[in-house]
């Protein structure tokens, strides 16, 4: 016990793939004085019984781009730190039933070819000359991934531990922590064997995550929102047709995904592993009557065949051989699943220096770009790439434990699913309602969950089909189409109301708030009674965040974001608070009405108001509307006059219903997406993210230079701008296409890829297709005709100027 470490600059709770993968990174990076603590061997979790698929496919580009670094990784992995191990390099079919799923499969192939990556399409007999073995009458085509393959789990966490350890990393064995605690600014780890005081401490316990997660709550922690799910497959005995063509051939059968039906089937050796994610899934370790176990080191569920039936029956008319063997062996082990079926890597939400990295439900393919990531963000509190979509802040307290049931066993069952742009999942919903909610869908609303808040997305009418089939679709016309473009006619020719609750906000006072804003933004503050937009860089300056600045005093302000940044956003402003400064969120207190439209300023004159009217753009005042205590902010984020009303939430039912009854059209979020990209006007996380920088992203006029403080990227923007942006932001028009661009679709000029679309719809008032996103500098000027790549199809873009669509000298806006 002499040795055992009592410091280290970082400590990693979890010795499974991604742990390890983490202290590899971190070592390989100089940080040598850092430790992995396992409460059993290595592996022990749900590594050791992971099937070890590694498929470079995602829907999701973060994702993407993690799972590419991992698999190049591992396929150099093996000489890079001499340890030999089992990596089959096969390649993969993924199978399309529906035309929707080869549209799909377009977009992923394109985004795969901009990272790199030959994803190919396939029709059904190419899919036949791939794997004979598989029947492929009944199919609509395919995908190919020749990169796609399975790696022996235990031994590529054996690799990356020897790794780590050559470059100076630690691992404790058979070392489980039994609680933390702070002493100042160092985390104190307590452990069976004794206490390590450490700078940074990572949560990589996998299914136990959950559990070491209440060890922070003290710290400013919350209970981590993850369930863990039953996964199985199945090993057949061997196949003597499958061992004779793989002799044949010298390399294994190449892997078949069905996604539509929902499973996976791989060679194993000389006999076949199945893999369903079936719609009558289990949880585990749920009540009090069934708790997870103080340890469950390499252990597995008994087996529950009964639950695989229908999909084994599918899959053997896919694969006759499959039916000519017996079941070898079944596992039925433990994965961890976060709400949307996503793992969780980052800053842990309220915590000073902790982080996170579990919720894997594909840990191997995703284990070595997770690693990268996650010491990223300890080493440097930034990524390379935005990493949004695993960020563990994505969830807030709308997550509780039925919530997390609900969305695990419906994203499980749903592993393959596609997302469509106007599909909303049903499972875990109505956790955050507005005052109004009741009144809203009694008028039509079809909601849609914002950082677990219900809003309108649009407004049916009678006769609309609402149905959940409706939305399984990619193209933009559907019941909806008719209806948001209604609602869009109605706020420019007159006025309209949206209900929007959850915005994210936040109180700032004390002597020196003002003095610590400018320190963190880029631009100037407004003087009071005023309002602006103020942009957070980090030390890239990348984009961090946008807020809108509310002035109320000299040093009183009111900052509101979005939805989802809430947790997010709240870091920024918590993580190096000075003392005597007071930071309250308000998110759940106060509401928002949008009344926008030429007709607005009638509309108030007709309920009653005590605001002055003329008052001009950005302007705030607290007034009584209709005869309520409000703050009235005149804004528009449709680019039409009006103004924002925000009140407490039990006076939002009086006021609407005062707007409703002056003649003010409902509309939704949709509409509101519409009306924005005409103006041009970024979306967080989509048009604003850290892919960018503030000078790529077009937002130089919210930038002062030559304010004396030296705000969080400063340094870096100086240098871009004396060089000059590589990338710039532009705003297109597309040719006709009956899908809008989904996010980061690809940009081309002629045969080279140059850009990505960044968000793209309709514009219903200017009755142009819009596409906003980032090119080449060189390509960014006006009239430079450029193609945008939707489902496969080269759609002609026209780069616009740099102004708005509509109303492009905000005459409406300011009137």
């Amino acid at each position: 016990m002499s040795d055992f470490p009592t410091t280290a600059r970082v400590v990693i709770i979890g010795g499974g793939a991604v742990g390890t993968s983490a202290l590899y990174h971190l070592a390989k990076e100089g940080w040598d004085d850092c430790v992995l603590l396992e409460k059993n061997e290595l592996t022990a979790g749900s590594t050791w019984h992971a099937a070890g698929n590694c498929p470079n496919f995602s829907s999701s580009w973060a994702v993407m781009n993690m799972q590419r670094y991992g698999l190049e990784m591992y396929r150099t992995l093996a000489d890079d730190v001499d340890y030999p191990m089992n990596y089959h390099v096969t390649g993969a079919l993924r199978l399309a039933h529906s035309k929707e799923r080869m549209q799909e499969f377009e977009r992923v192939a394109g985004m795969g070819r901009y990272q790199g990556l030959e994803l190919n399409l396939c029709t059904p007999d190419e899919l036949k000359e791939l794997n004979p073995f598989m029947e492929t009458h009944d199919l609509a085509g395919g995908l190919w991934d020749p990169l796609d393959g399975d790696i022996d789990p235990a031994q590529l966490t054996q690799a990356m531990a020897k790794g780590a350890r050559d470059a100076g990393g630690r691992i404790e064995r058979f070392c489980p922590v039994i609680g933390i605690d702070r002493d100042g600014d160092e985390w104190i780890v307590k452990t069976e064997k004794g206490d390590i005081r450490a700078q940074y401490v990572a949560n990589c316990a996998g299914y136990y995550a959950q559990r070491v997660g209440e060890m922070f709550k003290p710290f400013g922690g919350r209970t981590v929102p993850m369930v863990v799910m039953s996964h199985q497959y199945f090993l057949t005995e061997p196949i003597a047709e499958l061992e004779a063509w793989t002799k044949e051939k010298g390399h294994k059968m190449p892997m078949i995904r069905d996604v539509d039906v929902s499973y996976y089937l791989r060679q194993d050796k000389n006999g076949l592993n199945l893999g369903p994610y079936e719609r009558n899934c289990k949880a585990h370790w749920i009540t009090p009557e069934d708790p997870m176990p103080e340890d469950f080191s390499f252990q597995l569920y008994p087996d529950d065949l009964d639950r695989l039936e229908y999909y084994i029956e599918d899959a053997m008319e896919r694969v006759p051989v499959l039916g000519t063997a017996g079941v070898g062996r079944n596992i039925n082990g433990p994965i961890p699943y976060a709400p949307d079926g996503l793992p969780m890597i980052g800053p842990m939400p309220g915590v000073k220096n902790a982080f996170e990295a579990h919720s894997f439900t594909f840990g191997i393919a995703q284990g070595g770009g997770a690693g990268k990531v996650l010491a990223e963000w300890i080493m440097h509190g930034e990524t390379e790439w935005d990493m949004w979509a695993t960020d563990p802040r994505r969830y807030t307290d709308y997550t509780d434990h039925d919530h997390c049931l609900a969305k695990a066993l419906e994203t499980y069952g749903h592993e393959y699913a596609m997302h469509f742009p106007h599909h909303e999942w049903p499972a875990g919903r109505d956790k955050k309602l507005s005052p109004v909610d009741t009144k809203i869908r009694e008028m039509g609303a079809q909601m849609g969950s914002y950082n677990g808040w219900e809003r309108a997305n649009w407004f049916a009418k009678a006769g609309d089909d609402t149905s959940e089939e409706s939305t399984q679709t990619w193209e933009r016309d559907g019941p909806w189409e008719v209806r948001i473009k209604e609602e869009v006619e109605a706020v420019r020719d007159g006025v309209g109301v949206l209900d929007l609750p959850g915005f994210s906000r936040f109180s700032l006072s004390g002597e020196g708030a003002a003095e610590y804003l400018r320190g963190l933004i880029a631009g100037a503050l407004p003087k009071p009674g005023r309002m602006n937009l103020a942009y957070f860089a980090d030390s890239r300056g990348r984009i961090l965040t946008e807020m809108s600045v509310m002035r109320d005093g000299g040093d009183e302000f009111t900052l509101i974001t979005a939805a989802s940044a809430q947790w997010h956003d709240w870091d920024i402003l918590y993580m190096n608070l000075p003392k005597g400064l007071t930071l309250t969120d308000l998110t759940t207190k106060v509401s928002t009405l949008i009344v926008t439209g030429p007709k607005a300023r009638d509309l108030f004159t007709t309920i009653g108001t005590d605001a002055d009217l003329s008052n001009t753009w950005l302007s705030v005042q607290m007034t009584k509307v209709a005869g309520v205590d409000v703050r009235l902010a005149r804004v528009s984020f449709a680019g039409e006059l009006g103004w924002e009303i925000h009140a407490p939430n039990e006076d939002i039912p009086a006021l609407y219903d005062a707007v409703l009854g002056a003649g003010a059209t409902p509309f939704g979020m949709y509409a509101l997406n519409s009306m924005r990209l005409e103006k041009g006007y970024r979306a967080w996380k989509g048009d604003l993210s850290t892919d960018y920088t503030l000078l790529e992203g077009g937002l130089e006029r919210f930038i002062r230079f030559d304010k004396p403080q030296d705000f969080p990227g400063k340094a870096a923007l100086l240098s871009e701008k004396q060089q000059g942006a590589k990338k710039g932001f532009v705003t297109m028009t597309l040719g006709d296409h009956d899908c809008d661009a989904p996010y980061m679709s690809t940009i081309w000029n002629g045969d080279a890829v140059v850009g990505e679309v960044t968000s793209s719809g309709r514009g219903y008032r200017s009755g142009k297709t819009i596409a906003l996103g980032m090119v080449t500098a060189d390509l960014a000027a006006e009239g430079t005709e450029l193609e945008v790549e939707i489902f496969g199809t080269r759609v002609k873009a026209m780069v616009q100027p740099d102004q708005p669509i509509w109303d492009p000298e905000n005459a409406r806006i300011r009137a």
